[in-house]
């Protein structure tokens, strides 16, 4: 080889560390970023297990970059089979804890020993590209070089999972699509390093193929396997799932029961949902003392409560808001759920907007005689903020004088802690009054609700109910705000942004009920 091949080559190869530094740093923060996220998908507390996941994973990192010194010779050789390694296990992590979850005592097991190789493996890189780049840059500007597109990797992986890998690919998908951008190394290293005759050539090219193909395959049958997965864990049929930018919606269908579930968790049953919304509903128009002619909804994108609202005549306008503009596309779309909620959401009265919850109450300015909030239960860090003082003294600023504040509060037998929690909390922001009740929804068991006013004379003394309902009468309302000794905890603690007791009280509740 003369003077000017082997300086082409250098070239070669010094761009193709380059390229390895950066890919490996994207690589590396997407890894973490599935598994803390496919975890807390499947059991809640994204707190705990991004924690969790970030510790075990910085602390794997340590010992591959401690261990990564017994290796002397084959540098290149080790380096590529470390990468195929880390591309077969990272790619597939998200796959392994999809099938993990099917066998309940499997998954924590997977999770951690996926998360401490994963780890381990990164661990190794950085030490590995280190030493290859020394014959062509000084130690002083090797590590500069090398850390910064490491960093610069991690900071594009960081954008591109939210605002485009999950969106449009879901945790499944992107896990295999990143084992195949990981092997991208693999390929561009070996070929710009085939001059010096790599002692382990036919084990690498062997590794990349297999570990390639088996990707590959899982890519082309994702699809497939996804919806093999979704329905074993479903009894009835599912006829609509959808990964949207926040949420995994799942729609199944037993003869008439139609049910909605979000991120595994169930929203309603198209058997007893009445009962649910009747209750939110027409519980606080029944006490409300003047008419409702404005109407804040938050959540209640599936278009259900739209329905009870819509019976209300003098109701002139409806401002529903729904952080997933997807779920009020379903729901005016889907032929199952269009049918349930009767095409409320297409109603003149009702405008739809794509917010969130806590950030409309804080632009909103024009005020509302009933406030609805019916929002998915606090079960991760995102949600609780929902339940916080802050989130209902803003709701309290958005009620018109007499305006009337009601929420959804899971189940206070399930979750007691929990529901008197957010009994306390709205009564610190100051409501004057503050009226828990439950009712009996079969599909959830017995549930709870919360209504708030903000002054007096805004409540009549006894119920009045001027529409056709299936579930609520005058009679049976009053008997809603009475609770059995063993579901009240009066000392449950206020839930605040700064301090989010409630996510605590939820997990331990349901935990305890052995869900």
């Amino acid at each position: 080889m003369d003077e000017l091949e082997r300086d082409a080559d250098y070239k070669k190869q010094s761009k193709a560390l380059v390229y390895a530094a950066f890919v490996a740093g994207l690589c590396s923060i997407v890894y973490e970023l599935l598994i803390a996220t496919t975890v807390s998908y499947f059991v809640g507390d994204s707190v705990t297990y991004f924690s969790l996941t970030i510790g075990m994973y910085m602390a794997a990192m340590g010992g591959g970059s401690f261990c990564s010194k017994f290796i002397g010779e084959k540098l290149v050789d080790y380096f590529l089979l470390l990468e195929i390694l880390l591309a077969a296990i990272g790619g597939l992590s998200v796959p392994l804890l999809y099938l993990a979850y099917t066998y309940g005592g499997l998954f924590m097991p997977t999770y951690v020993v996926t998360t401490l190789l994963v780890g381990f493996l990164i661990g190794m890189e950085i030490p590995f590209l280190t030493r290859l780049m020394e014959s062509f840059q000084s130690l002083k500007v090797n590590i500069a070089h090398i850390l910064s597109l490491d960093y610069v990797g991690a900071l594009i992986a960081t954008l591109a999972f939210p605002f485009f890998l999950l969106p449009v690919f879901g945790n499944y998908l992107s896990s295999l699509i990143l084992g195949v951008v990981n092997l991208s190394i693999v390929m561009i290293v070996f070929i710009c390093f085939k001059s010096r005759k790599l002692a382990l050539a036919h084990l690498i090219k062997s590794g990349l193929f297999i570990v390639f193909a088996i990707l590959l395959l899982g890519i082309v049958l994702s699809q497939t396997l996804l919806e093999r997965w979704d329905q074993s864990l479903f009894n009835d049929r599912i006829v609509h799932a959808e990964q949207t930018h926040y949420q995994k919606v799942i729609i199944t269908k037993n003869e008439d029961d139609i049910r909605l579930y979000l991120n595994g968790n169930i929203q309603f049953s198209s058997v007893d949902e009445y009962r649910y919304h009747e209750a939110l509903i027409h519980f606080p128009i029944a006490y409300k003392s003047t008419s409702v002619r404005r109407v804040l909804l938050l959540g209640a994108g599936d278009g259900l409560a739209v329905k009870q609202l819509l019976k209300y005549p003098k109701i002139d306008e409806i401002v529903l808001v729904d952080l997933d503009p997807k779920i009020v596309e379903i729901a005016k779309t889907n032929p199952h759920l269009h049918k349930l909620n009767n095409g409320s959401l297409y109603d003149e009265r009702v405008t739809t907007i794509a917010s969130d919850a806590l950030v409309y109450l804080e632009n909103n300015r024009v005020k509302f005689d009933l406030i609805v909030t019916d929002l998915p239960d606090p079960n991760n860090l995102s949600l609780t903020r929902l339940y916080s003082k802050y989130f209902y003294h803003l709701a309290r600023q958005n009620l018109s004088d007499d305006g009337v504040f009601v929420t959804q509060a899971t189940s206070p037998y399930y979750a007691t802690k929990a529901f008197w929690s957010i009994v306390n909390t709205i009564e610190s922001a100051q409501f004057k009054y503050v009226i828990p009740y439950h009712a009996q929804v079969p599909a959830f068991g017995d549930w709870g609700f919360v209504m708030a006013v903000k002054t007096h004379g805004a409540l009549l003394e006894n119920s009045k109910l001027t529409v056709e309902t299936q579930f609520v009468t005058e009679e049976t309302i009053p008997t809603m705000t009475v609770f059995p000794k063993d579901i009240v905890f009066l000392s449950a603690k206020i839930n605040r942004l700064d301090r989010p007791v409630l996510l605590d009280y939820y997990l331990e509740g349901w935990r305890s009920h052995g869900y």
